[in-house]
Protein backbone atom coordinates (compact mmCIF):
# COMPACT_ATOMS: atom_id res chain seq x y z
CA UNK A 1 0.00 0.00 0.00
CA UNK A 2 0.87 3.76 -0.91
CA UNK A 3 3.02 5.13 2.16
CA UNK A 4 5.43 8.09 2.85
CA UNK A 5 8.98 6.92 4.22
CA UNK A 6 9.19 9.32 7.31
CA UNK A 7 12.72 9.78 9.51
CA UNK A 8 12.52 10.80 13.32
CA UNK A 9 14.54 14.06 13.85
CA UNK A 10 15.52 15.84 16.99
CA UNK A 11 13.37 18.86 18.10
CA UNK A 12 15.11 20.90 20.90
CA UNK A 13 13.48 23.03 23.06
CA UNK A 14 14.36 26.57 22.53
CA UNK A 15 15.29 26.92 26.44
CA UNK A 16 18.13 24.02 25.69
CA UNK A 17 19.55 25.11 22.74
CA UNK A 18 22.89 25.73 24.35
CA UNK A 19 25.77 25.02 22.50
CA UNK A 20 26.51 21.51 21.42
CA UNK A 21 30.23 21.87 24.17
CA UNK A 22 27.99 22.92 26.88
CA UNK A 23 25.43 19.99 26.36
CA UNK A 24 28.30 17.36 26.10
CA UNK A 25 30.01 19.01 29.36
CA UNK A 26 26.67 19.05 31.40
CA UNK A 27 25.93 15.08 30.13
CA UNK A 28 30.04 14.62 31.51
CA UNK A 29 29.43 16.13 35.17
CA UNK A 30 26.26 14.02 35.67
CA UNK A 31 27.46 10.71 34.17
CA UNK A 32 30.60 11.52 36.82
CA UNK A 33 28.33 12.77 39.19
CA UNK A 34 26.24 9.20 38.99
CA UNK A 35 29.51 6.70 38.40
CA UNK A 36 30.98 8.22 41.95
CA UNK A 37 27.97 7.23 43.39
CA UNK A 38 28.08 3.62 41.65
CA UNK A 39 25.37 4.38 39.98
CA UNK A 40 27.85 4.19 36.39
CA UNK A 41 26.01 2.05 33.89
CA UNK A 42 28.36 -0.51 32.15
CA UNK A 43 30.06 -0.15 28.50
CA UNK A 44 27.80 -0.07 25.58
CA UNK A 45 27.99 -3.37 24.04
CA UNK A 46 26.94 -5.35 21.01
CA UNK A 47 25.78 -8.99 20.11
CA UNK A 48 25.17 -7.85 16.58
CA UNK A 49 26.30 -11.10 14.13
CA UNK A 50 27.16 -13.18 17.47
CA UNK A 51 23.62 -14.32 18.43
CA UNK A 52 23.12 -17.73 16.93
CA UNK A 53 19.19 -18.42 17.13
CA UNK A 54 19.48 -21.88 17.63
CA UNK A 55 16.30 -21.93 19.36
CA UNK A 56 12.16 -21.59 17.84
CA UNK A 57 10.91 -18.55 19.50
CA UNK A 58 8.90 -19.43 22.00
CA UNK A 59 5.01 -18.02 22.14
CA UNK A 60 3.01 -17.44 25.29
CA UNK A 61 -0.46 -19.57 25.55
CA UNK A 62 -3.37 -17.89 25.26
CA UNK A 63 -5.15 -18.11 28.41
CA UNK A 64 -8.12 -20.24 28.85
CA UNK A 65 -11.24 -18.63 29.72
CA UNK A 66 -14.85 -19.82 30.93
CA UNK A 67 -17.93 -17.33 30.42
CA UNK A 68 -20.25 -17.76 33.92
CA UNK A 69 -23.93 -17.47 34.16
CA UNK A 70 -23.72 -13.60 33.64
CA UNK A 71 -21.90 -13.42 30.69
CA UNK A 72 -18.91 -12.38 31.93
CA UNK A 73 -15.18 -14.01 30.27
CA UNK A 74 -13.36 -14.91 33.05
CA UNK A 75 -9.35 -15.73 33.27
CA UNK A 76 -6.85 -17.03 36.13
CA UNK A 77 -3.92 -15.75 36.64
CA UNK A 78 -1.42 -17.46 39.68
CA UNK A 79 1.76 -15.78 40.32
CA UNK A 80 4.32 -18.45 41.63
CA UNK A 81 8.08 -19.54 41.66
CA UNK A 82 9.55 -21.86 39.32
CA UNK A 83 12.87 -23.00 37.81
CA UNK A 84 13.30 -22.14 33.67
CA UNK A 85 16.01 -23.10 31.82
CA UNK A 86 17.21 -20.49 29.35
CA UNK A 87 20.11 -22.86 28.19
CA UNK A 88 19.88 -26.61 27.96
CA UNK A 89 20.24 -28.25 31.39
CA UNK A 90 21.14 -25.34 33.39
CA UNK A 91 18.07 -23.98 35.90
CA UNK A 92 17.72 -20.12 36.94
CA UNK A 93 14.82 -19.61 39.53
CA UNK A 94 12.38 -17.29 38.07
CA UNK A 95 8.83 -16.31 38.46
CA UNK A 96 5.40 -16.47 36.19
CA UNK A 97 2.04 -16.64 35.74
CA UNK A 98 0.14 -20.35 35.44
CA UNK A 99 4.03 -21.54 34.91
CA UNK A 100 7.66 -20.48 35.72
CA UNK A 101 8.35 -17.85 33.32
CA UNK A 102 6.02 -14.46 32.22
CA UNK A 103 2.55 -15.80 31.62
CA UNK A 104 -0.19 -16.53 29.01
CA UNK A 105 -1.41 -14.06 27.10
CA UNK A 106 -5.20 -12.75 27.56
CA UNK A 107 -7.60 -12.11 24.93
CA UNK A 108 -10.85 -10.26 25.08
CA UNK A 109 -13.78 -8.48 22.55
CA UNK A 110 -14.34 -4.90 23.15
CA UNK A 111 -18.07 -4.82 25.08
CA UNK A 112 -17.24 -8.12 27.06
CA UNK A 113 -17.33 -7.76 30.84
CA UNK A 114 -14.14 -9.87 32.34
CA UNK A 115 -12.59 -10.42 35.42
CA UNK A 116 -9.11 -12.01 36.35
CA UNK A 117 -9.31 -14.25 38.87
CA UNK A 118 -4.97 -13.56 40.62
CA UNK A 119 -3.94 -15.77 43.26
CA UNK A 120 -0.82 -15.18 44.91
CA UNK A 121 1.34 -17.96 45.50
CA UNK A 122 4.48 -16.42 45.89
CA UNK A 123 5.89 -15.84 49.56
CA UNK A 124 5.68 -12.04 49.20
CA UNK A 125 2.96 -9.39 48.43
CA UNK A 126 2.51 -8.53 44.73
CA UNK A 127 0.11 -6.67 42.43
CA UNK A 128 -1.10 -6.93 38.85
CA UNK A 129 -1.78 -3.75 36.79
CA UNK A 130 -3.52 -3.96 33.44
CA UNK A 131 -1.35 -1.51 32.07
CA UNK A 132 -3.37 0.72 29.14
CA UNK A 133 -6.28 -0.63 30.08
CA UNK A 134 -8.98 1.69 30.80
CA UNK A 135 -10.83 0.68 34.15
CA UNK A 136 -11.90 1.51 37.22
CA UNK A 137 -9.11 2.67 39.74
CA UNK A 138 -10.08 -0.20 42.20
CA UNK A 139 -9.50 -2.77 39.82
CA UNK A 140 -6.31 -0.56 37.88
CA UNK A 141 -3.85 -2.96 40.07
CA UNK A 142 -1.47 -0.59 41.41
CA UNK A 143 0.10 -0.49 44.68
CA UNK A 144 -3.06 0.07 46.12
CA UNK A 145 -4.41 -3.21 45.59
CA UNK A 146 -2.05 -5.78 47.15
CA UNK A 147 -2.49 -9.42 46.72
CA UNK A 148 -1.23 -10.90 50.11
CA UNK A 149 0.54 -14.44 49.84
CA UNK A 150 -2.31 -17.32 49.55
CA UNK A 151 -5.00 -14.29 48.66
CA UNK A 152 -6.47 -13.85 45.48
CA UNK A 153 -7.97 -10.98 44.14
CA UNK A 154 -10.65 -10.78 41.31
CA UNK A 155 -10.75 -7.64 39.67
CA UNK A 156 -13.66 -7.05 37.02
CA UNK A 157 -14.35 -4.67 34.66
CA UNK A 158 -16.03 -3.62 30.64
CA UNK A 159 -13.78 -3.78 27.97
CA UNK A 160 -14.43 -0.53 26.57
CA UNK A 161 -11.57 0.89 24.47
CA UNK A 162 -10.50 0.08 20.38
CA UNK A 163 -8.82 -3.12 19.59
CA UNK A 164 -4.83 -2.80 21.52
CA UNK A 165 -2.04 -4.37 22.42
CA UNK A 166 -1.38 -4.24 26.22
CA UNK A 167 0.13 -5.69 28.75
CA UNK A 168 0.06 -6.91 32.85
CA UNK A 169 2.71 -6.49 34.95
CA UNK A 170 3.08 -6.40 39.34
CA UNK A 171 3.15 -2.66 40.68
CA UNK A 172 4.17 -2.97 44.30
CA UNK A 173 5.48 0.40 45.62
CA UNK A 174 9.55 0.12 45.88
CA UNK A 175 9.03 -3.62 44.35
CA UNK A 176 8.17 -3.44 40.84
CA UNK A 177 11.40 -3.46 39.08
CA UNK A 178 12.48 -7.09 40.94
CA UNK A 179 8.85 -8.65 40.50
CA UNK A 180 9.24 -7.62 36.86
CA UNK A 181 12.67 -8.31 36.56
CA UNK A 182 12.12 -12.26 37.97
CA UNK A 183 9.08 -12.65 35.11
CA UNK A 184 5.93 -11.47 36.46
CA UNK A 185 4.67 -10.43 32.96
CA UNK A 186 2.35 -10.97 30.04
CA UNK A 187 -0.07 -9.47 26.92
CA UNK A 188 -3.56 -8.52 27.25
CA UNK A 189 -5.26 -8.55 23.69
CA UNK A 190 -7.92 -6.36 22.66
CA UNK A 191 -10.19 -6.65 19.73
CA UNK A 192 -12.94 -4.91 18.00
CA UNK A 193 -15.38 -5.54 14.81
CA UNK A 194 -13.78 -2.70 13.07
CA UNK A 195 -9.98 -4.29 13.49
CA UNK A 196 -11.12 -7.79 12.88
CA UNK A 197 -12.90 -6.49 9.06
CA UNK A 198 -9.56 -5.25 8.29
CA UNK A 199 -8.53 -8.66 7.39
CA UNK A 200 -5.14 -7.80 8.96
CA UNK A 201 -2.45 -11.05 10.06
CA UNK A 202 -4.65 -12.74 13.00
CA UNK A 203 -3.60 -16.20 13.59
CA UNK A 204 -2.25 -16.15 17.00
CA UNK A 205 1.15 -17.41 16.99
CA UNK A 206 1.76 -17.80 13.69
CA UNK A 207 1.33 -14.55 11.29
CA UNK A 208 0.08 -12.45 14.37
CA UNK A 209 3.05 -13.03 17.07
CA UNK A 210 3.75 -11.30 20.57
CA UNK A 211 7.55 -9.96 20.62
CA UNK A 212 7.97 -9.62 24.83
CA UNK A 213 11.64 -8.53 24.41
CA UNK A 214 13.85 -7.85 27.90
CA UNK A 215 17.02 -7.30 28.63
CA UNK A 216 18.93 -9.84 31.13
CA UNK A 217 22.74 -11.51 32.19
CA UNK A 218 23.43 -14.78 32.27
CA UNK A 219 26.30 -16.42 33.49
CA UNK A 220 29.24 -18.52 31.91
CA UNK A 221 27.45 -21.60 32.35
CA UNK A 222 24.22 -20.26 31.20
CA UNK A 223 22.64 -19.29 34.54
CA UNK A 224 20.35 -15.93 34.55
CA UNK A 225 21.43 -13.63 36.33
CA UNK A 226 20.34 -10.27 37.91
CA UNK A 227 21.07 -6.87 35.12
CA UNK A 228 24.35 -5.03 36.39
CA UNK A 229 22.17 -1.53 37.75
CA UNK A 230 22.84 1.75 35.92
CA UNK A 231 21.36 5.33 36.67
CA UNK A 232 18.54 3.66 34.73
CA UNK A 233 18.23 0.46 36.44
CA UNK A 234 18.80 -2.93 35.64
CA UNK A 235 20.78 -3.23 32.27
CA UNK A 236 21.04 -6.19 31.08
CA UNK A 237 24.17 -7.33 28.01
CA UNK A 238 21.62 -10.26 26.59
CA UNK A 239 18.09 -10.32 25.13
CA UNK A 240 15.24 -12.40 25.90
CA UNK A 241 11.88 -12.70 23.29
CA UNK A 242 9.09 -14.50 24.77
CA UNK A 243 11.31 -16.06 27.29
CA UNK A 244 13.84 -17.51 24.83
CA UNK A 245 17.60 -16.46 24.22
CA UNK A 246 18.83 -16.85 20.40
CA UNK A 247 15.27 -16.66 19.10
CA UNK A 248 14.32 -17.48 15.46
CA UNK A 249 10.71 -17.30 13.96
CA UNK A 250 10.05 -19.80 10.86
CA UNK A 251 7.36 -17.93 8.93
CA UNK A 252 4.42 -19.64 6.52
CA UNK A 253 2.92 -16.09 5.68
CA UNK A 254 4.32 -13.35 3.68
CA UNK A 255 2.91 -10.85 5.75
CA UNK A 256 3.80 -10.97 9.74
CA UNK A 257 2.35 -8.50 12.09
CA UNK A 258 4.75 -8.35 15.39
CA UNK A 259 3.34 -7.10 18.72
CA UNK A 260 6.33 -5.42 19.96
CA UNK A 261 6.28 -4.89 23.49
CA UNK A 262 9.78 -3.46 25.42
CA UNK A 263 9.18 -5.65 28.84
CA UNK A 264 12.47 -4.37 29.70
CA UNK A 265 12.93 -2.69 33.25
CA UNK A 266 15.11 0.32 32.41
CA UNK A 267 16.22 -0.14 28.38
CA UNK A 268 15.52 2.12 25.46
CA UNK A 269 15.36 -0.02 21.89
CA UNK A 270 15.22 1.31 18.54
CA UNK A 271 13.79 -1.30 16.16
CA UNK A 272 14.93 -1.58 12.96
CA UNK A 273 15.53 -4.50 10.17
CA UNK A 274 18.96 -6.18 9.22
CA UNK A 275 18.32 -5.45 5.66
CA UNK A 276 17.84 -1.92 6.38
CA UNK A 277 14.38 -2.42 4.58
CA UNK A 278 11.79 0.27 6.97
CA UNK A 279 9.57 -0.90 9.65
CA UNK A 280 6.06 -1.00 8.64
CA UNK A 281 4.29 0.48 12.03
CA UNK A 282 0.44 -0.39 12.22
CA UNK A 283 -0.43 0.63 16.22
CA UNK A 284 0.83 1.64 18.78
CA UNK A 285 0.40 1.55 22.25
CA UNK A 286 -3.26 2.29 22.53
CA UNK A 287 -4.19 1.00 19.11
CA UNK A 288 -4.33 1.39 15.03
CA UNK A 289 -2.98 4.58 13.37
CA UNK A 290 -4.98 5.90 10.87
CA UNK A 291 -2.99 4.38 8.47
CA UNK A 292 0.92 2.61 8.35
CA UNK A 293 3.94 4.18 7.98
CA UNK A 294 7.27 3.55 7.01
CA UNK A 295 10.13 4.43 9.27
CA UNK A 296 13.90 3.87 9.71
CA UNK A 297 13.49 2.56 13.28
CA UNK A 298 10.59 1.98 16.09
CA UNK A 299 11.90 3.53 19.43
CA UNK A 300 10.28 1.66 22.76
CA UNK A 301 11.27 3.09 25.76
CA UNK A 302 10.10 0.52 28.75
CA UNK A 303 6.27 -0.24 28.75
CA UNK A 304 6.05 1.16 24.90
CA UNK A 305 4.24 -1.08 22.72
CA UNK A 306 4.23 -0.92 18.47
CA UNK A 307 2.51 -3.45 16.20
CA UNK A 308 4.50 -3.69 12.43
CA UNK A 309 4.08 -5.50 9.47
CA UNK A 310 6.78 -7.30 8.30
CA UNK A 311 6.56 -8.51 4.17
CA UNK A 312 8.59 -11.94 3.80
CA UNK A 313 9.84 -13.56 0.30
CA UNK A 314 9.91 -17.31 -0.14
CA UNK A 315 13.70 -18.66 1.94
CA UNK A 316 14.52 -15.08 3.46
CA UNK A 317 16.24 -14.64 6.35
CA UNK A 318 16.03 -10.87 7.70
CA UNK A 319 16.97 -9.88 11.35
CA UNK A 320 15.13 -7.88 14.04
CA UNK A 321 17.81 -5.65 15.59
CA UNK A 322 17.84 -2.78 17.87
CA UNK A 323 20.29 -0.19 17.08
CA UNK A 324 20.06 3.54 18.23
CA UNK A 325 22.65 6.43 18.18
CA UNK A 326 22.87 8.89 20.72
CA UNK A 327 21.33 11.72 18.27
CA UNK A 328 18.37 9.10 17.40
CA UNK A 329 17.77 9.25 20.91
CA UNK A 330 17.60 12.91 21.52
CA UNK A 331 20.92 12.62 23.50
CA UNK A 332 24.00 14.13 23.47
CA UNK A 333 27.56 13.36 25.05
CA UNK A 334 28.79 10.20 27.30
CA UNK A 335 25.72 10.36 30.00
CA UNK A 336 23.83 8.36 26.13
CA UNK A 337 25.17 5.27 27.45
CA UNK A 338 23.54 5.18 31.26
CA UNK A 339 20.41 3.56 29.99
CA UNK A 340 21.97 1.92 27.03
CA UNK A 341 21.08 3.73 24.18
CA UNK A 342 24.07 3.43 22.24
CA UNK A 343 23.55 -0.60 22.74
CA UNK A 344 22.64 -2.71 19.59
CA UNK A 345 21.49 -5.84 19.80
CA UNK A 346 20.05 -8.65 17.48
CA UNK A 347 17.12 -9.60 18.76
CA UNK A 348 15.06 -12.13 16.39
CA UNK A 349 15.84 -14.00 13.45
CA UNK A 350 12.73 -14.00 10.98
CA UNK A 351 13.16 -17.03 8.71
CA UNK A 352 10.40 -17.48 5.81
CA UNK A 353 9.79 -21.16 4.57
CA UNK A 354 10.66 -21.89 0.84
CA UNK A 355 6.58 -21.40 0.06
CA UNK A 356 4.13 -18.72 1.77
CA UNK A 357 0.84 -18.29 2.18
CA UNK A 358 -0.31 -15.24 0.41
CA UNK A 359 -1.73 -12.05 2.53
CA UNK A 360 -4.49 -10.15 1.34
CA UNK A 361 -3.84 -6.15 0.90
CA UNK A 362 -3.71 -4.09 3.74
CA UNK A 363 -6.35 -1.51 3.57
CA UNK A 364 -4.81 2.50 3.14
CA UNK A 365 -6.89 3.34 6.18
CA UNK A 366 -6.62 1.59 9.22
CA UNK A 367 -8.95 3.41 11.49
CA UNK A 368 -10.02 6.90 11.94
CA UNK A 369 -8.79 9.13 15.37
CA UNK A 370 -10.98 11.84 15.91
CA UNK A 371 -8.77 14.90 16.83
CA UNK A 372 -8.99 16.26 20.46
CA UNK A 373 -10.42 20.03 20.40
CA UNK A 374 -7.83 22.09 22.25
CA UNK A 375 -10.66 24.92 23.00
CA UNK A 376 -12.49 22.23 25.65
CA UNK A 377 -9.30 21.93 27.55
CA UNK A 378 -10.52 22.72 31.05
CA UNK A 379 -7.46 22.48 32.84
CA UNK A 380 -3.32 22.32 31.82
CA UNK A 381 -0.97 20.24 34.42
CA UNK A 382 2.66 20.50 34.74
CA UNK A 383 4.81 17.92 35.61
CA UNK A 384 8.68 18.51 35.92
CA UNK A 385 10.99 15.39 35.96
CA UNK A 386 14.39 15.67 37.77
CA UNK A 387 17.54 13.75 38.48
CA UNK A 388 16.23 13.28 42.01
CA UNK A 389 13.53 10.72 40.94
CA UNK A 390 11.04 12.94 42.06
CA UNK A 391 8.16 14.38 40.00
CA UNK A 392 7.37 18.65 40.54
CA UNK A 393 10.13 18.31 43.51
CA UNK A 394 8.02 15.83 45.60
CA UNK A 395 8.40 11.65 46.02
CA UNK A 396 5.76 9.34 45.50
CA UNK A 397 3.34 9.12 48.87
CA UNK A 398 1.23 6.48 49.13
CA UNK A 399 -0.93 8.66 51.57
CA UNK A 400 -1.29 11.76 49.44
CA UNK A 401 -3.40 12.48 46.49
CA UNK A 402 -1.20 14.75 44.03
CA UNK A 403 -3.87 15.79 41.64
CA UNK A 404 -7.56 15.84 41.50
CA UNK A 405 -9.27 15.19 38.25
CA UNK A 406 -12.74 16.52 37.55
CA UNK A 407 -14.50 12.76 35.18
CA UNK A 408 -15.20 13.63 31.80
CA UNK A 409 -13.03 16.56 31.11
CA UNK A 410 -10.37 17.21 28.63
CA UNK A 411 -7.22 18.04 30.17
CA UNK A 412 -3.97 18.83 28.98
CA UNK A 413 -0.71 17.64 30.86
CA UNK A 414 2.32 19.16 30.38
CA UNK A 415 5.54 16.93 30.93
CA UNK A 416 9.14 18.42 30.80
CA UNK A 417 12.42 16.45 31.47
CA UNK A 418 14.99 18.52 32.54
CA UNK A 419 17.54 16.28 32.91
CA UNK A 420 20.47 15.23 30.88
CA UNK A 421 19.11 11.35 30.96
CA UNK A 422 15.58 10.02 29.04
CA UNK A 423 12.99 8.88 30.79
CA UNK A 424 9.56 6.97 30.15
CA UNK A 425 6.25 8.29 31.40
CA UNK A 426 3.11 6.57 31.85
CA UNK A 427 -0.17 7.69 32.68
CA UNK A 428 -2.88 5.07 34.20
CA UNK A 429 -6.41 4.52 32.87
CA UNK A 430 -6.35 6.62 29.58
CA UNK A 431 -5.16 7.02 26.48
CA UNK A 432 -3.91 10.44 25.12
CA UNK A 433 -2.44 12.24 22.38
CA UNK A 434 0.87 13.76 21.73
CA UNK A 435 -0.06 17.57 20.75
CA UNK A 436 3.19 18.39 20.37
CA UNK A 437 6.67 18.01 21.18
CA UNK A 438 9.03 21.49 22.06
CA UNK A 439 5.76 23.04 20.48
CA UNK A 440 6.17 21.46 17.32
CA UNK A 441 4.30 18.88 15.98
CA UNK A 442 4.65 15.36 17.00
CA UNK A 443 6.63 13.07 14.47
CA UNK A 444 4.08 10.08 12.59
CA UNK A 445 4.47 7.37 15.06
CA UNK A 446 3.22 9.46 18.05
CA UNK A 447 0.61 10.54 16.07
CA UNK A 448 -2.33 7.90 17.84
CA UNK A 449 -3.06 6.73 21.20
CA UNK A 450 0.02 6.68 23.92
CA UNK A 451 -0.16 5.99 27.10
CA UNK A 452 3.71 5.84 27.61
CA UNK A 453 6.33 7.91 26.18
CA UNK A 454 9.85 7.89 25.55
CA UNK A 455 10.02 11.24 27.22
CA UNK A 456 13.92 13.19 26.04
CA UNK A 457 16.27 15.01 27.73
CA UNK A 458 15.44 18.47 28.03
CA UNK A 459 12.07 18.35 26.01
CA UNK A 460 8.21 19.39 26.78
CA UNK A 461 5.46 16.79 25.51
CA UNK A 462 2.14 18.11 25.57
CA UNK A 463 -0.88 15.52 26.02
CA UNK A 464 -4.17 15.70 25.67
CA UNK A 465 -6.88 13.52 27.62
CA UNK A 466 -9.67 12.89 28.52
CA UNK A 467 -11.24 11.07 31.75
CA UNK A 468 -14.18 9.90 30.07
CA UNK A 469 -15.80 8.04 33.28
CA UNK A 470 -15.07 5.88 36.45
CA UNK A 471 -14.93 8.88 39.20
CA UNK A 472 -14.05 7.50 42.28
CA UNK A 473 -12.25 10.02 45.24
CA UNK A 474 -11.32 7.50 47.37
CA UNK A 475 -8.83 5.64 44.98
CA UNK A 476 -6.02 6.69 42.88
CA UNK A 477 -4.53 5.98 39.69
CA UNK A 478 -0.88 6.72 39.18
CA UNK A 479 1.36 8.90 36.75
CA UNK A 480 5.09 7.63 36.66
CA UNK A 481 8.59 7.00 35.12
CA UNK A 482 7.90 3.31 33.92
CA UNK A 483 12.13 3.00 34.12
CA UNK A 484 11.21 0.80 37.20
CA UNK A 485 13.86 1.34 39.76
CA UNK A 486 13.08 5.20 38.78
CA UNK A 487 9.87 4.62 39.53
CA UNK A 488 10.24 2.61 43.13
CA UNK A 489 12.48 5.19 44.31
CA UNK A 490 9.80 7.68 44.46
CA UNK A 491 9.67 9.05 40.71
CA UNK A 492 5.50 8.55 40.63
CA UNK A 493 2.60 10.68 41.62
CA UNK A 494 -1.08 9.64 42.25
CA UNK A 495 -4.51 11.35 41.00
CA UNK A 496 -7.89 10.80 41.64
CA UNK A 497 -10.70 11.43 39.39
CA UNK A 498 -13.92 13.02 40.80
CA UNK A 499 -17.79 14.29 39.84
CA UNK A 500 -17.92 17.63 39.74
CA UNK A 501 -17.12 20.02 42.69
CA UNK A 502 -16.27 16.87 44.42
CA UNK A 503 -13.08 16.63 47.00
CA UNK A 504 -10.57 13.34 46.83
CA UNK A 505 -10.96 11.81 50.04
CA UNK A 506 -7.17 10.95 50.81
CA UNK A 507 -4.93 13.85 52.45
CA UNK A 508 -2.48 16.17 51.88
CA UNK A 509 -0.84 17.01 48.37
CA UNK A 510 -0.55 19.91 46.26
CA UNK A 511 -2.57 20.38 42.61
CA UNK A 512 -0.46 21.50 39.85
CA UNK A 513 -2.88 23.45 37.59
CA UNK A 514 -1.85 26.13 36.36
Amino acid sequence: MPTTRQLRTPIRRPRAAQTALSAVAAGALVAVAFAGCGLGGPAPVSTVGEVDFDTPLAIPPLADSTVDAAGTRVFALDARAGITEFAPGVTSDTWGFNGSYLGPTLVADRGERVRVDVTNSLDEPTTVHWHGMHLPAEMDGGPHQMVEPDATWSPEWDIDQQAATLWYHPHPHGETEAHVTRGLAGMFLVHDPEERALGLPSQYGVDDVPVIVQDTGFSADGRREAPARGYAGGLGDELLVNGTRGPYLEAHDELLRLRLLNASTARTYGFTWSDDRPIELIATDGGLLEASVELDRVVLSPGERAEVLVRLTPGERVVLRSEMSAEAAGMVGPVAAMNGNTDAFDVLEVRATDELEAAAPVPERLATITPYDAGEVATTRTFRLDDSFEINGEAMDMGRIDETVTVDTLERWLVENDTEVPHSFHVHDVQFRVASIDGAPPPPELVGWKDTIHAEPQREYELLMRFEDYADPDTPYMYHCHLLWHEDQGMMGQFAVVEPGQSATMTGGTDHEH
